[in-house]
């Protein structure tokens, strides 16, 4: 059949595609378009909130939906509803997601398309859109590793372009050759900032060389056009791993958001862009050949139309959401029970840096699933040489530097995860992490309570000052993380803690933040247990016993807490943390009850840090136990300064040992 053109700017070519293709194309572009007609009737009537409009860009979505296997990952967008119809997602579930309902897929935590789903293979967005590609590496690299010849596909906006995300993940996925095709919905707005501000390039084409990807542009409402593009470079990227960009050409036709309207659209871009409509440009081309009739067009509608007002019957009948208090907190962490694995009755002196990378060891031999990322952790074994010769022992595969890009990588750790593996990121210092913090706070730490996906990740955080390496090398910033429902916290004071925490991290489905301070790296040793041994998360230990005071602290306090109790000549409880989050609430207040004198010590900064919480709970449910007012101490509330007297100054030790004297005298 020749090629026809319906519209100039649209030239249908079936190509050799059978009747039954075309018309079912033409059927899965109807679907999201008559849903979006309904929903917009029912966001007039206030019975959904809010509606983000794909209203003339179903061609991309049904396109690329239709052009990958059914068991190939899809990360879409906003206006992707294409992408959950094409993929079969049952309606009433739909329609009870976008009205909060508990069948919906977040259980009514989130709204619209902020979920996935892994049986239909589609993960869901966040609103800060970027962190998407670096997930779908994630999924490409698993694939890599699998080897089995699946692509990957992720949805940006030409907008979404403009962020560090966007950069990101498409140099992870040129420079390690993931099959993953990154298409570009270049609609003309983001929000109501166009083009023109967004970037200075007029098309993508001439982006996607610079990170050394091909790139191909297409008429994004020409499904013929999308489907055709889409599928042969799933094909050939089966076979031939490496990234593609993918730039559709396209218009959004209503606001950002319904409430956001279009009227700083110019009058005749939209009249232009109306005329290209892919619903109506492609039945129209369907009839020309002869292979739509308006009876056959009549009946999808009815059959369609029927099906939507069904799913919707459906979700209206469910009631409303309950708030059920024990779910919303269950819901947190993916369920885990450990089972411990006690440590064997061998032991050897080991440093704490030699102890975390025995550890780490035995764990990539436990667990082939495990892939280790980072800066540096190849053949040079990292800045402080934990994995010096890991590479050797499991391979570039699984012990992979990465580019710098914090972000990125801990997006890919999170693919990973969705894909079945476990992941470790490594920041080569702790400081490095902000660079990566939207990740951790907005995707692992919310994943599971959202859509029930957990995140398999550890992050390991060197961390701590001490070392004369100033401001952006010293700093605690676990108290960032504290604050943040879904994380877990360990922060390890001894070889042997650090080498089974560390092991049951890895062993954790939840991600992660565990805390290594770099001054014990080589400062301390003792014993550690040969084999492969698990120490439970979430309990803290009694490091020494004593009746007059309690130190509840973590990390470096451990040591400085010893020292100044020994110097002092003080009989002292000193409880290590261990686990900052959950932090252990019983051992806490056993504690508090033996002695009635409490002072928490921390290396952060004083204001805002994790002692600062714990004394607040302690005297708001220990207040009748205690005998004197509950003190804390912590570093200054500065930047951690670089010359030695500045950074002795910084640090608590010697205010520490005053306001214990303070206190054991009360």
């Amino acid at each position: 059949m020749p090629t026809e053109t319906i519209n100039s700017r649209l030239t249908f070519d079936r190509k050799d595609y059978s009747d039954e293709t075309l018309l079912h194309l033409y059927k899965s572009l109807l679907l999201p378009r008559r849903i979006e007609q309904k929903m917009l009737i029912l966001l007039r009537q206030g019975k959904i909130s809010k509606w983000f409009s794909g209203w003339g860009q179903e061609a991309i979505s049904i396109g690329a939906v239709n052009a990958l296997e059914e068991d190939e990952f899809i990360l879409p967008m906003h206006r992707n509803l294409g992408i959950f119809t094409g993929r079969g997602i049952p309606l009433e579930r739909l329609f009870a997601q976008f009205q909060g309902k508990k069948s919906g897929f977040t259980k009514g935590r989130d709204r619209s398309f902020h979920f996935g789903s892994i049986d239909h293979h589609i993960v869901g967005m966040i609103s800060h859109l970027g962190p998407q590609l670096a997930i779908a590496d994630g999924i490409g690299l698993a694939n890599l590793l699998e080897n089995n010849k699946k692509a990957t596909l992720v949805f940006s906006g030409d907008g979404a372009s403009s962020e560090g995300d966007f950069h990101e993940g498409l140099n992870v996925a040129a420079v390690w050759k993931l099959p993953v095709i990154f298409v570009i919905e270049h609609n003309g707005y983001g929000l109501s900032t166009p083009n023109n501000e967004q970037f200075a390039f007029k098309n993508f084409t001439e982006k996607g060389p610079g990170y050394g990807i091909e790139t191909v542009r297409v008429e994004g409402n020409n499904v013929l056009e999308v489907y055709d593009t889409i599928r042969r470079i799933a094909n050939d990227i089966r076979e031939n791993p490496r990234p593609v960009l993918v730039e559709a050409i396209t218009f959004r036709m209503r606001g950002h958001e319904e409430a956001s309207g279009t009227k700083y659209v110019p009058k005749d871009l939209m009249e232009e862009w109306g005329n290209l409509d892919p619903v109506d440009n492609y039945g129209a081309y369907l009839q020309s050949i002869g292979i739509l009739d308006e009876k056959t067009k009549s009946e999808f509608d009815s059959e369609i139309k029927a099906k939507i007002n069904q799913g919707l019957k459906v979700a209206y009948a469910e009631n409303a959401i309950e708030a059920e208090l024990e779910e919303e907190l269950g819901d947190i962490y993916a369920s885990h029970t450990p089972s411990l694995v006690s440590p064997g009755k061998k032991s050897e002196e080991k440093r704490f840096v030699d102890a975390i990378s025995e550890g780490l060891y035995q764990c990539m031999q436990k667990h082939e699933n495990l892939v280790l990322m980072g800066q540096d952790i190849g053949d040079y074994g990292g800045v402080f040489k934990i994995t010096d010769g890991f590479k050797k022992e499991f391979g570039g595969e699984r012990v992979r530097n990465t580019p710098l890009c914090e972000s990125a990588i801990i997006g890919a750790g999170l693919g990973l995860s969705i894909k079945g593996w476990k992941a470790m990121v490594e920041m080569q210092f702790a400081d490095f992490v902000s660079v990566g913090f939207n990740q951790i706070v907005n995707n692992l730490a919310k994943i599971h309570y959202r859509w029930g996906q957990n995140a398999d990740v550890v992050i390991r955080m060197p961390t701590g000052a001490g070392m004369g390496a100033g401001p952006f090398h010293s700093q605690s910033n676990e108290a960032w993380f504290f604050h943040t429902p879904g994380l877990k916290i360990v922060y390890p004071s001894t070889p042997a803690d650090a080498k089974g925490l560390l092991a049951a991290a890895i062993e954790d489905p939840n991600p992660c933040m565990f805390f290594e301070h770099k001054g014990l790296y080589r400062s301390i040793s003792g014993p550690v247990p040969t084999d492969y041994y698990t120490l439970e998360i979430g309990k803290a230990k009694l490091i020494q016993e004593g009746g007059d005071v309690s130190i509840i602290t973590y990390g470096m306090g451990v040591h400085w807490a010893q020292d100044v109790v020994n110097e002092l000549k003080l009989s002292a409880d000193i409880l290590d943390l261990r686990t900052l989050l959950p932090w252990d609430k019983d051992a806490v207040e056993t504690t508090v009850r033996k002695t009635g004198r409490v002072i928490f010590l921390q290396e952060d900064c004083l204001t805002g840090g994790i002692g600062a919480e714990i004394c607040a709970w302690i005297s708001e449910h220990c207040f009748e136990h205690l005998d004197a007012p509950v003190m804390r101490e912590g570093s200054l509330d500065t930047p951690v300064p670089f010359a030695g007297n500045l950074e002795k100054q910084f640090l608590p030790l010697d205010r520490f040992r005053n306001k214990l004297k303070e206190l054991s005298d009360f």
